[in-house]
């Protein structure tokens, strides 16, 4: 266990950990917010639980952005109405590794990843109050290894692989609309 981590800090200061278990290719979860550590598995089904990355919006509700290695998509996980809820986002192709998380000021969740089958930045948000799946770079073989982060304006700010001439990218929509450096 304890490859594909990621951690978040809730309101209350516990940790949350979103992680991998290889023996059982499986998403689990622990957090110390009852005060000792409690660690659950969210997702068994297949092989699940590669690239997980993990956010906490303002209500301290956990949300995680996951890889389905069965069925090639991009999974996410949410305890926001009270009990874990799995859904699959994006199964067009081989979709969904290299996620990355994050919460804006409205509690909308962003997540980018990479369409292994175009070699594509994607991008997924329920910020219009269901989930929107948009390619964003299909320029070369991109979007590796993403990272992403919301500023106080609730700008998106992706940086990302370029796998053809190992080039760090950066995507932002600050102006309205995606740039690409």
């Amino acid at each position: 266990v304890g490859t594909h981590t990621s951690i978040a800090i809730d309101s209350n200061d516990a940790v949350h950990i979103s992680f991998y278990d290889q023996t059982n290719s499986a998403l689990k979860y622990a957090t110390d917010k009852s005060g000792s550590w409690v660690t659950s598995t969210l997702d068994s089904t297949g092989f699940v639980g590669t690239y997980t990355s993990i956010a906490i919006d303002s209500n301290d509700a956990v949300h995680i952005s996951y890889s389905d290695n069965s069925n090639t998509d991009l999974k996410y996980a949410t305890d926001k109405s009270g009990s874990w809820v799995l859904s699959t986002l994006d199964s067009i192709g081989s979709v969904g590794t290299h996620t990355s998380i994050a919460i804006d000021s409205n509690d909308a969740v962003h997540i980018s990843y990479l369409d292994w089958d175009n070699s594509d930045l994607k991008y997924a948000t329920d910020k219009s109050g269901s989930w929107v799946i948009s390619t964003l770079d299909s320029t070369g073989y991109v979007g590796w290894y993403t990272s992403i982060a919301i500023d106080s304006n609730d700008a998106v700010h992706i940086s990302y692989k370029e796998n053809s001439n190992w080039d760090l990218k950066y995507a932002t929509n600050k102006g309205g609309s995606w740039v690409y450096t």
